[in-house]
């Protein structure tokens, strides 16, 4: 039994010796394998880093302004400048295509809904002294209408649109919150009918030229006529009116050359007043017609502006009747003679 021990301790220790040189074998394959890897990842990572730095010696340094600009130029400054040149092109082709009005009023209407449906429409509009012209035609003068907000209204631009229609003098605009508008107008009065040019107009008594004359209603206006008439009628209208037995005649004041004035009579009778003095011209006709009934005579034309004498113009008739007359008494006194 001794024996046989012995023999398997010696057959062990004769087997150690091999096993420690598989482990050892083992193992330097495993570290061998391992450096390979190692080396193959070296490998990879330079020849990525020459790839890269064979990219970045390629590429063409900028220019220098370029440089500065990518260096100091904010952030997204490159998108911003590109809305804008879309907004600007955009603008650029409404207003070239004539639509301007139209974007605007588009614009002006979106935000009058968003007012009204706010609370701001307005509801009530109070309007005072207005005479020749309605309701209707005030607000639309002043550029209001239904789709208008109280809110975005714009008082100094309604009455400035109010002022610049020759019927109003004056106007004033308030804003009521939340609906009521009012306006205050003060509006001129139709003096008389101008005529210039073949064109007969209704004027105000400071000139201002309210309408064509299209309506009836102004057919009593005293009528002047001739350039600069409309604005010197109102100092002449008042003198003539001073002496009724002429204006109560009186068809048309007719202004000649800028200067002095002629009046058409209703029968067709022309007088022709001086340039100066002409109150007293006036005086002196009424005088006439009140003593001698001059108006009533057959003649055309009565002529005041010589200061010392009155030169009436008969007509044909009565000049027809005058030379007749004149005649017959040339033959009598030549009858008598013989």
């Amino acid at each position: 039994m001794d024996g046989a021990g012995s023999l398997t301790r010696s057959f062990m220790r004769s087997l150690r010796p091999q096993a420690d040189l598989k482990a050892a074998a083992i193992g330097a394959v495993v570290l061998l394998r391992e450096w390979v890897q190692e080396k193959r990842a070296e490998k990879r990572a330079a020849s990525k880093q020459k790839i890269k730095a064979k990219a970045v010696v390629e590429r063409e340094p900028p220019p220098r302004l370029v440089a500065l600009v990518e260096r100091y130029l904010p952030r997204r400054v490159g998108i911003t400048m590109t809305v804008l040149l879309l907004i600007g092109s955009c603008g650029l082709g409404i207003v070239k295509g004539g639509h301007l009005q139209d974007f605007i009023t588009a614009v002006s209407d979106a935000r009058n809904a968003m007012a009204n449906s706010a609370g701001f429409r307005i509801t009530s509009v109070v309007i005072n002294g207005r005479k020749q012209l309605s309701q209707d035609e005030i607000l639309a003068i002043g550029g209001v209408s239904g789709r208008s907000s109280l809110l975005f209204l714009d008082a100094d631009d309604v009455r400035d649109k109010l002022k610049a229609n020759p019927w109003i003098a004056d106007a004033t605009v308030l804003k009521l919150y939340p609906g009521q508008l009012m306006i205050e107008i003060t509006e001129r009065k139709a003096f008389a009918l101008w005529q210039e040019a073949g064109r007969l107009s209704v004027i105000a008594d400071d000139g201002a030229l309210l309408e064509p004359y299209v309506s009836r209603r102004f057919l009593s206006l005293p009528l002047v006529v001739g350039k600069g008439a409309d604005t010197q009628a109102r100092d002449f209208l008042a003198l003539l009116a001073r002496y009724p037995q002429v204006n109560s005649v009186t068809k048309a004041a007719i202004y000649v050359g800028e200067r002095r004035w002629n009046l058409r009579l209703k029968d067709g009778l022309d007088v022709r007043l001086p340039e100066q003095d002409v109150g007293n011209a006036l005086a002196a006709l009424s005088k006439l017609d009140k003593d001698e009934r001059l108006f009533s005579k057959d003649i055309v034309a009565i002529d005041m502006r010589l200061p010392d004498r009155l030169v009436v113009q008969l007509s044909d008739d009565a000049a027809k009747a005058r030379e007749d007359l004149f005649k017959d008494k040339k033959k009598k006194k030549a009858g008598d003679a013989a």
